[in-house]
């Protein structure tokens, strides 16, 4: 029995390349998030409500979300017998 050495490395990459994406994707989405809540900046108070928010930054974090979503499901899609 073999190991092809040169794919498990390959497979190692891409999993580590799609990781870092998610994150990166997921903190992101995080980021917009926080910004779309207005919290208290200079200036500005703690209970802002619904006026507050920026409509950017709220599309933003979900397509964010939405793209560690996909990418979840893909996964999944792969890893369970259809």
């Amino acid at each position: 029995m073999d190991v092809e050495w040169g794919i498990l490395g390959g497979v190692f990459g891409v999993s580590l390349g799609i990781t870092i994406v998610v994150v990166v994707m997921f903190s992101l989405g995080i980021a917009a998030w926080a910004r779309a809540a207005g919290g208290p900046g200079p200036g500005g108070s703690a209970r802002q409500g619904r006026r507050g928010r920026d409509k950017p930054a709220v599309a933003i974090a979900m397509v964010c979300f939405a793209a560690c979503l996909a990418v979840a499901g893909y996964g999944i899609d792969l890893i369970v017998p259809g």
